[in-house]
């Protein structure tokens, strides 16, 4: 539980400073009052906060989401990782109702924007 209370105040403290969201590829990440990152202005179904490092340490993450698409039986599987403060990358995986469906997965780096 206490997780997920530093996860909500870290995103609202984010949301309301002002910070720039984080554009990687295709998808941009902006953080919202309702304790989650938004994915293109999508609430993800699912979310998890990971420190890479030592606890409290902001500059070493790793957010993991799932993101419905607009097709039926097909999700986003994401994987978000902030290292040092500034690498930033995301891997995002189709996930896919057929264990027998072909992987499809992608890396982007990602940047700070206004």
């Amino acid at each position: 539980m206490k997780k997920y209370v530093a996860l909500f105040l870290l995103s609202s403290l984010y949301a309301s400073n002002g910070y720039a969201d984080v554009r990687c590829g295709d998808f941009t990440l902006t953080s919202s009052n309702d304790g989650f990152m938004h994915i293109n202005g999508v609430r993800p179904e699912t979310q998890k906060f990971t420190f890479l490092g030592q606890k409290e340490d902001y500059n070493n993450v790793k957010y993991e989401w799932r993101v419905a698409t607009n097709q039926p039986g097909k999700w986003l599987g994401m994987e978000y990782i902030k290292r040092n403060g500034n690498k930033r990358f995301l891997n995002v995986q189709l996930l896919q109702a057929s264990m027998d469906a072909p992987r499809e997965f992608a890396t982007y780096d990602c940047v700070k924007v206004k």
